[in-house]
């Protein structure tokens, strides 16, 4: 039987014999490295057990890296990690308890959180990070300013050690199944439904009002949610359709609609073929099923790969069909993988943040070294990166 896939992750004997049933075999080592580059100053953000900044990447030691934290806008300074042995690893900032080790201590290498070996994704917010477990738990700690723990408690108040969520249907197949702004959280059950919880101010828990809410609440009646992002005071969804949703606050045209209105229940972006999406607190950044990629919003570094300035209130292509995952920093930059290993980057490098061991700005992708490179990570001004063995 011929090779005809080649999937990285940790797969059950279920998944084994679904597999081979589909007539699939592929070969993985179960082996990752993490890389990271970019600013690194004061919150040691990079994990290289330094306060250097690299403008090359510099692998983080281990070599059984599952997943880095996606930050919802692009903006926190504190970091996460999960290995494929199911524990979770934190470093970076350590203030309001964000890195959950029950203490409020910066660390500048990665730290086992707990002895939990059931992790399954985690995000990070600007002060709060949230993560799920493969029982559908979820568990979230640090800042509580706006109710974003999702406790029924107001704030102000936080907790440096994680603390559940109530229910146990909890999405944890996916990372994009949960995502963690600055006061606000979101998550999708295993239903289909999508909650939210936390600041609602500019509309971005999608209830039709600003209401603040520190208690999960159902965002509209629809059991399709696929995927879902939040931004600042923003938030974006991808249905099992194919449909990509927006709501929030607009500045920048961030949304993607053409306009810089604010909406506070979702709205439909054109199209129907939407795979994962991406918002920060200036511009959004999607792929679709045909592996383009997708941008819009705030251009000032030229962060939206199209050779210019000019922001764009509606999604704009940057070249290629070849697209894997991507990611974008508050910072003003993109990082993303292609189907081939390829690792490329775009926008501001005022840290090195685009990895070309310069502090050159580019406005169209330039190459990273390295054809082994899957999953990155873009996160304030700096940049991480799995590399498959």
């Amino acid at each position: 039987m011929a090779i005809t896939d080649k999937e990285q992750g940790v797969w059950g004997l279920d998944q084994v014999y679904n597999k081979i049933n589909q007539g699939s075999i592929w070969e993985y080592t179960g082996l990752r490295e993490l890389w990271a580059w970019g600013e690194n100053g004061g919150n040691m953000i990079l994990g290289t057990d330094d306060e250097t900044q690299y403008s090359s990447p510099k692998q983080i030691p281990g070599t059984i890296w599952k997943i880095k934290s996606f930050n919802a806008d692009g903006a926190a300074d504190q970091s996460f990690a999960i290995r494929t042995d199911g524990t979770m690893w934190t470093w970076g900032n350590g203030t309001t308890g964000r890195q959950g080790q029950n203490n409020t201590t910066q660390y500048k290498s990665p730290r086992q959180l707990g002895t939990e070996t059931t992790w399954g994704f985690v995000v990070s917010g600007n002060a709060s990070s949230m993560a799920t477990k493969t029982d559908g738990t979820l568990w979230i700690w640090g800042s509580n300013s706006d109710g974003q723990l999702g406790q029924n408690s107001p704030g102000p108040s936080q907790r440096s050690s994680p603390i559940q969520i109530p229910g146990t249907t909890w999405d944890y197949s996916a990372y994009d199944k949960i995502s963690m702004g600055s006061q606000t959280g979101y998550g999708i059950k295993t239903d289909g439904t999508l909650w939210g919880w936390g600041n609602g101010g500019m509309g971005q828990l999608g209830q039709n009002n600003t209401t603040t809410y520190s208690s999960p609440i159902q965002i509209g009646t629809d059991t399709t949610w696929n995927s879902v992002a939040m931004g600042y005071q923003s938030g974006a969804g991808i249905k099992t359709d194919g449909t990509l949703w927006v709501w929030g606050e607009n500045g920048d045209g961030r949304l993607a609609i053409n306009n810089n209105t604010n909406y506070s229940s979702p709205i439909q972006v054109p199209g129907t073929t939407w795979k994962h999406c991406q918002l920060t607190n200036r511009l959004g950044i999607a792929t679709k099923t045909d592996g383009t990629l997708w941008v819009w919003g705030d251009n000032a570094k030229g962060n939206l790969g199209q050779n210019n300035t000019t922001n764009y209130s509606s999604p704009k292509q940057i070249p290629g069909t070849d697209w894997n995952y991507a990611s974008v920093g508050s910072g003003r930059h993109i990082v993303a993988s292609q189907t081939n290993g390829e690792l490329w980057a775009c926008g501001s490098n005022n840290n090195g943040q685009l990895g070309q061991n310069s502090k050159v700005d580019y406005s169209s992708p330039v190459q990273i070294p390295g054809t082994t490179w899957e999953r990155v990570v873009a996160q304030n001004s700096s940049s991480w990166g799995i590399r498959f063995l």
